[in-house]
């Protein structure tokens, strides 16, 4: 990126990797410097919690915040009755009204750690149910719809890809494009919102935004898209092999947070240091470089970064200190995920591999005797190598700790 910008927060989103594509960067920048720029971001209901691939635009919307301009999180209400099409090769699962407020109200939680809500001049947070859903279907058309030509919809890659494939698309799901162009009309017009950002695959979607604005309203808006990330080995940020790593704390522990960034590959340790925490990215770059043992301390500071604007100092430190008694010690620990047994589910006693499966180390019993037969499941430390054991009640008496590899443990013990 060869574009030198006079604003702070473009400033920031250059240098720490945060910007993919903007529609007019020299625009965009000028209005960022002469005055408080409303921008937003939507998130679809589809999960009663936000994952960490959210993670890189909420930091976005709090850096464009500390930078002194107004972030709005749209809570997509509306548009998740239709879902979102987008690089998709099938229909989303429809969700009805209880369960998107149910969802809504999880990932509201979330917000609340990273973007400040309390002032007048704040974030915002807002729904789309609350314009899409009054709307009459024939004046929509009429009013809206005819700015919008198939043929155009049709060239955007998120379709294009799919129709390529012979996959169906619902009219239903076309409509989707439309109703998020809609949204950018609607927060300009009610907050004088002037830039949306997204992931790169939202491109086509936020241009519609743009330029449905632009001829009904005469406003110059602007569009931002951060890079769509992967790791160095290729996965898709915010995917390990148990999972989402979600952000609410009763659908992964703290400490299970602070493990998926303890366990960073060393090559993306600089890179995750500048998008996900806020020391200096000379910082970053200085100890992404380190190597051997030293980039150990590097991905100890990442984790507690994180898990410190997440959940707070108190749970980064407790996770760090389990980590420590875990894997310098070989203790048990006071912050490990614990499965909790009814006296009612053990019966005459539970088998070892149900108890794997049951403690999340494992999807399947297939994969759990398989994990005993490779000599990497241990129990209290101590190789398991009997697929078949039988715990009972006595064996239960005191917690044990169950371990798949060198990195992934958890407690068992019964319910009081």
């Amino acid at each position: 990126m060869t574009y030198h910008p006079k604003s702070e927060f473009l400033r920031v989103m250059i240098e720490r990797g945060f910007l993919a594509d903007c529609t007019d960067l020299q625009a965009l920048d000028d209005s960022l410097m002469a005055g408080t720029v409303t921008a937003y971001i939507g998130y679809d209901a589809t999960a009663k919690s936000l994952h960490v691939g959210h993670l890189l635009n909420i930091m976005m919307l709090r850096w464009l915040q500390k930078t002194g301009h107004r972030p709005i999180t749209l809570m997509g209400g509306g548009t998740t009755k239709v879902g979102d099409p987008s690089f998709r090769s099938d229909e989303r699962p429809l969700l009805d009204e209880a369960q998107i407020g149910e969802n809504i109200d999880g990932m509201q939680q979330v917000f609340a750690r990273y973007l400040s809500y309390e002032t007048d001049s704040g974030a915002m947070m807002l729904n789309n149910a609350e314009w899409l859903d009054e709307l009459k279907y024939i004046e929509f058309l009429r009013d809206i719809g005819r700015y919008f030509s198939v043929n155009r919809m049709l060239s955007f890659e998120s379709v294009k890809s799919r129709l390529d494939r012979e996959q169906s698309l619902s009219f239903l799901e076309f409509n989707y494009m439309i109703l998020q162009a809609y949204d950018f009309l609607e927060l300009n017009r009610r907050y004088g919102c002037t830039l949306q950002m997204g992931g790169s695959d939202q491109w086509g979607n936020i241009v519609n935004g743009i330029d449905l604005t632009r001829r009904v309203v005469g406003t110059e808006v602007f569009g931002l898209t951060s890079p769509l990330l992967t790791t160095s080995d290729g996965r898709k940020m915010g995917k390990s092999a148990g999972g989402a790593i979600w952000l609410n704390g009763e659908m992964l522990s703290p400490y299970e947070f602070w493990q998926f960034w303890r366990n960073t590959t060393d090559a993306d340790v600089g890179r995750f240091l500048k998008y996900y925490t806020e020391l200096p990215v000379e910082e970053c770059d200085r100890l992404g470089a380190l190597a051997g043992s030293e980039i150990n301390e590097a991905k100890i500071i990442l984790a507690n970064e994180v898990t410190t604007l997440l959940h707070g100092a108190e749970a980064a430190q407790a996770a760090e200190a389990t980590a420590r008694e875990v894997f310098e010690k070989g203790g048990a620990g006071d912050d490990l995920p614990t499965l909790e047994l009814a006296t009612d589910e053990l019966g005459d006693g539970i088998s070892i591999v149900q108890l794997i499966v049951k403690s999340g180390l494992a999807k399947s019993g297939k994969e759990a005797k398989r994990l005993i037969a490779e000599n990497g499941a241990r129990i209290d430390d101590a190789p398991l190598t009997d697929a078949g054991l039988m715990l009972d009640a006595g064996a239960l008496a005191s917690p044990i700790k169950l371990s798949a590899g060198k990195k992934r443990h958890a407690l068992v013990k019964l319910a009081e």
